[in-house]
């Protein structure tokens, strides 16, 4: 595994490159990747994006060049990040999660865009279908809202006593899984409470607010912010004694009780953003959907809650935590 300060200091030594180098960079092609999170939190992700690009023929540095566009979780400066990369004229623009996709599509209608991202590109006009995206768009989906009622469901079959779900999102952007998760709240007859949360500092007021409304459960949105905070959330979560969802296995890993969604692998975008280099259409590039659904379960968790965990959502667990 890559250390955190060895790739870190990797993505910064081009500033040390000599003229040489620097005159064979010029004539590399350019790709921008545009991110609303933090290097800090998203290294791994990056990692397997330059991995793809490699097994496409591209290496960073040697005939491929990324420029780097952080949103440092605020969003609302990824259109003047989205903008400066087609004022550049990258080649391509690889974006990571929801935001970054409407942005860099608001941006550009010629520049190929290949998205990573949980909501329906066709339902947010970013392609025309799954198999035939017919634009400049193309790239990956996780379709997290669709599970959102399973999440609701696994809650319910763990803490069945509870009558009330928090529902902890962030306050800027758009919460995709609203009315899944209403509707499936609604079906098993519990009361759902709206928790709303944008900065670190919004996080532990957002927790006295659902300890304050007794809330029984706590169903985490997989907004980019809020994942960035999964280690403070989940201590949180069992600070006061709240089992807690997650849409991906960091905040099981960091204490919550389970998660359950689909895995995005960052490499395949890598490939894609390879092949359009190489001359391909993201027109003609499908969609493709993750359907690798993750259970996972940390019983060392539910032990401190007090909880059992059925015996038959234990055997189709796909990681548990003991």
């Amino acid at each position: 595994m890559i250390k955190r300060r060895h790739f870190i200091a990797g993505l910064g030594s081009a500033a040390a490159w000599p003229l040489a180098a620097r005159a064979q960079q010029a004539s590399m092609p350019v790709v921008g990747f545009l991110d609303p999170g933090r290097l800090e939190a998203r290294g791994g992700q990056v990692f397997a994006f330059r991995r793809g690009l490699a097994e496409s023929g591209y290496v960073e540095g040697r005939n491929v060049v990324i420029e780097y566009r952080w949103g440092e979780e605020r969003h609302d400066t990824l259109p003047a990040l989205a903008f400066d990369l087609v004022q550049r004229q990258v080649a391509a623009i690889a974006t990571v999660g929801n935001s970054a996709a409407l942005v860099a599509a608001k941006a550009t209608r010629t520049i190929p865009i290949v998205f990573s991202l949980g909501l329906d590109p066709v339902e947010y006009g970013l392609v025309a279908s799954l198999a035939r995206p017919g634009g400049n768009a193309t790239g990956f989906t996780s379709l997290t809202k669709e599970l959102a009622g399973k999440r609701i469901s696994l809650l319910h079959e763990v803490v069945p006593a509870a009558t009330s779900i928090a529902f902890l999102y962030d306050t800027t952007s758009e919460v995709y899984e609203r009315e899944n998760v209403q509707d499936a709240a609604r079906i098993l007859g519990m009361r759902l409470l709206m928790i709303g949360a944008s900065r670190p500092s919004d996080i532990e007021p957002a927790f006295a607010d659902m300890v304050q409304q007794r809330a029984g459960a706590l169903y985490v949105s997989p907004a980019p912010k809020l994942s960035a905070r999964n280690d403070q959330i989940a201590a949180l979560a069992l600070r006061h004694a709240i089992p807690a969802i997650f849409t991906d296995r960091t905040g099981v890993r960091a204490g919550g009780l389970m998660s359950y969604g689909t895995f995005l692998d960052r490499r395949q975008a890598g490939i894609y953003t390879g092949r359009i280099l190489k001359g391909e259409k993201p027109a003609d590039l499908p969609v493709q959907q993750a359907t690798n659904v993750v259970l996972a379960i940390n019983l060392n968790t539910a032990k401190a809650l007090g909880l059992t965990i059925p015996e038959t959502l234990l055997a189709t667990a796909d990681e548990v935590i003991q």
